[in-house]
């Protein structure tokens, strides 16, 4: 009950729900029962022209039935400040959510990382029905500050994550670790999504020459912890990409406006770190708009 009470309260305070809540309450109820009376993957009209690629059980995904964008900020940041010529890093892509944005609502180049093969092939399928193969570069490894080989759980939807416990006897497999900078080859993207489940600060180690490029003007970045301090690997996060020069800030995507942040955004999953903020801001509100669930920001 209280899990079912804490979506709901979600799906009602939700910018893109405030003006027909009660729609956005019966794309939930449709859901639900949709869901169970015909189990099985559905095609779901998503931001502008895409779609997304729906099963009952992927937790993350299924919030944007209900409110048309799940992670509203991050998503609206990443949809103002790219173009078509820039690269998003989709890092930790799951079924692809993020990617779909990128490529098939703004027609950025995308390089998208997901460790886990089940969940890959969940989001090469979201590419096909997107038709933005030709855009984006998936890539079934993990990342870290090294090459090496490391234990993933399979069966956590998108908490999926690095085994670190010895005893740990759950589902699990080994996957590849590669480093960013050897992926991206020297390329630099515009913006970079990190959700790695408590790894960020292995990935950012690995990402030295990324981080260094001007053209890099900002992250988004997943800090999940319940407490106002930094964990250790949140902490490890902010002091590199502070060393790096970019800050925390807020998005508010509707008056396309950045704020500065004095910690982590306590008020979401994610934080949005930037640099070069005047440059950024430019991009934020000359972009065209986008549309949701007959919604236009």
């Amino acid at each position: 009950m209280k899990r079912l009470l804490s979506t709901l309260r979600a799906i009602l305070r939700h910018p893109l729900n405030a003006s027909n809540r009660w729609g956005a309450l019966v794309r939930y109820v449709k859901w639900q029962i949709g869901s169970r009376l015909v189990p099985g993957a559905v095609l779901v009209p998503f931001v502008n022209k895409t779609f997304l690629i729906i099963s009952p059980g992927m937790t993350g995904a299924t919030q944007n039935i209900y409110t048309g964008l799940s992670d509203f900020a991050d998503c609206a940041l990443l949809m103002h400040l790219l173009r078509e010529n820039s690269l998003f890093v989709d890092i930790g892509a799951n079924v692809g959510t993020y990617t779909v944005l990128a490529a098939g609502a703004v027609g950025a180049q995308t390089v998208s990382i997901e460790p886990v093969p089940q969940t890959f092939g969940k989001l090469c399928a979201n590419l096909r029905v997107n038709n933005i193969l030709d855009k984006v570069t998936p890539h079934n490894i993990g990342l870290g500050r090294r090459e090496s080989m490391v234990r993933f759980t399979a069966d956590l939807d998108t908490k999926n994550h690095i085994i670190e416990d010895d005893g740990w006897t759950g589902p699990s497999i080994q996957v590849p670790i590669s480093t960013l900078d050897t992926v991206l080859r020297e390329r630099t993207p515009t913006l970079i999504k990190m959700d790695v489940e408590g790894w960020e600060a292995e990935v950012l180690a690995g990402a030295a020459s990324t981080l260094r490029s001007s053209l890099l003007l900002g992250l988004i970045v997943e800090m999940n912890s319940s407490d106002t301090a930094f964990s250790p690997n949140e902490l490890a996060v902010h002091e590199c990409l502070l060393h790096n020069g970019f800050k925390p800030h807020s998005y508010d995507p509707l008056k396309r406006s950045v704020s500065l942040l004095p910690s982590k955004n306590l008020l979401s999953c994610n934080t949005i770190y930037l640099r070069d903020v005047d440059q950024v801001s430019a991009l934020l509100a000359s972009a065209p708009s986008f549309q949701v669930n007959g919604r236009s920001f």
